[in-house]
């Protein structure tokens, strides 16, 4: 009955595409980051569903969207770019078997993060793929609040998130990144969304939501969503009027909070400040330190999951006290094969200086061009335009805290990120065609195209 339930859902929404064809790009978004064919038995396992519905979403903005005017992005050539490095890797790979299984995803987060911008080009193009991105992941994160709250979570690495399967947004660290990046936008949609018109209950669902996004990292024991919390309380204090009552409230809260919390949780969060008497921590400690090391003498990288040839040998020290003196204890560790724990090594071990050089001017011209847009329309007056700023500062504060967040979790490639990256160019390219109708410059004889047409 659950598979039958997911392809009727899946086939009702593909219909409507018949007539709307965008429809099949926000249906690709809720394949790429639900993952339906996980929660699936049987039947959508059995066909390429993800391959169907790009290209069904390709051919529509092929046959039927106005592709005058329509343009690359300096971000989107250095993905293409990125792309046709990532195959030169994968071919030349230390492992070229575990390579091709992680290629075999990867390239499609990059072609249809290339692609999709093309097809934003409307006001109500843009909020409709944010509200899919949203609700989308909200669909993890409601399940993981619930849990949370009922039980206190299931633990770190432990807890179930719809599918017995510890990957991809299923994955604690990854769920409590995402989670924590995608609050700004809940915000924005429930301030200036035009789909479900900000009301009382759109208000509500939208902090509740924002309740059970902050609930992830507590219910998943992921430190990585602690810092991300930390970073977004603090890009907050940009635009507050009185900083001081802000940060002191926040600290209140923080500290009333404590409590409420699971010990097994505040427990974790203590080994923060201490990684060497933390054996995970060290560990990723030492993996980085492996592939500084490897890099020097092989700075192409080694192409995907080139961490499986590493060997990392370090000490964890503890130390205990009875009362009246403290014994300091050193074991030593030997491990291998053990992942990079972050973006930017994991970049750098598989990709080399060159593949990280291309990621890092991706985000950072991400934030960038988002600083450039806010700063331009938060001048503006004009009614009409009042959503621009809000949404470049959310688009914005959401990959500053991802990119601080895969300080500690390998998600270089995360197909959800690379959306709202896509969110961002779409944006971008959208506002600067419209500043150039509003000049009165010809745009190669472009008509108002239908908003989901």
């Amino acid at each position: 009955m659950r598979d039958l339930a997911f392809v009727g859902f899946l086939m009702a929404f593909l219909a409507m595409g018949l007539k709307r064809p965008f429809i099949f790009v926000l249906a690709y978004a809720y394949i790429d980051i639900v993952a339906p064919q996980r929660l699936s038995y049987w039947m959508l396992n059995a066909v390429p569903v993800s391959l169907i519905v790009f290209a069904l979403a390709f051919l529509g903005w092929l046959l039927v969207d106005d592709k005058r005017d329509t343009r690359l992005s300096f971000r989107q050539a250095v993905m293409a770019m990125l792309l046709v490095y990532c195959a030169y890797t994968t071919s030349v790979a230390d492992f070229p078997i575990d390579a091709q299984g992680k290629w075999d995803w990867v390239w499609k987060a990059l072609v249809f993060a290339i692609f999709l911008p093309l097809t934003l080009r409307t006001k109500l193009r843009i909020e409709a793929l944010a509200l899919m991105m949203v609700l989308c992941a909200s669909s993890i994160i409601i399940t993981g609040g619930i849990k949370t709250v009922a039980s206190g979570g299931g633990g770190y690495g432990v807890m179930r998130l719809l599918v017995d399967d510890n990957s991809g947004l299923y994955e604690g660290s990854i769920i409590s990144t995402v989670a924590i990046c995608i609050i700004p936008l809940i915000l924005w949609l429930a301030r200036h969304g035009t789909v479900f018109p900000s009301d009382w209950r759109v208000k509500l669902f939208a902090y509740a939501l924002v309740g059970a996004c902050l609930l992830i990292p507590i219910g998943t024991q992921a430190r990585t969503g602690l810092v991300c919390i930390a970073v977004m309380a603090m890009l907050a204090l940009r635009f507050v009027k009185y900083r001081f009552v802000y940060a002191g409230l926040a600290a209140m809260l923080a500290v009333m909070a404590i409590p409420l919390l699971p010990q097994a949780y505040t427990d974790r969060m203590a080994t923060i400040g201490s990684y060497q008497s933390d054996q995970s921590a060290s560990t990723r400690v030492a993996v980085w330190a492996w592939t500084w090391e490897y890099v020097q003498s092989n700075p192409l990288g080694g192409g995907f999951e080139a961490y499986l040839q590493n060997k990392v040998k370090f000490d964890t020290v503890e130390a205990t006290s009875d009362g009246t003196r403290t014994q300091i204890e050193r074991q030593q560790v030997v491990d291998e094969g053990r992942a990079y724990h972050s973006s930017y090594f994991e970049m750098l071990g598989e990709q080399g200086f060159a593949g990280l050089l291309m990621w890092l001017i991706i985000h950072a011209g991400g934030i960038w061009r988002m600083e450039m847009v806010q700063r331009m329309y938060r001048r503006r007056n004009r009614a009409e335009e009042q959503w621009v700023a809000p949404l470049a500062l959310a688009l914005q504060n959401g990959q500053i805290i991802y990119m601080i967040g895969s300080l500690f979790v390998g998600i270089a490639f995360q197909p959800f990120i690379y959306m709202l990256i896509a969110l961002q160019i779409g944006l971008d390219t959208y506002l600067s065609r419209r500043r150039k109708e509003a000049a009165g410059q010809p745009t190669m004889g472009q008509k108002s195209p239908s908003l989901l047409a």
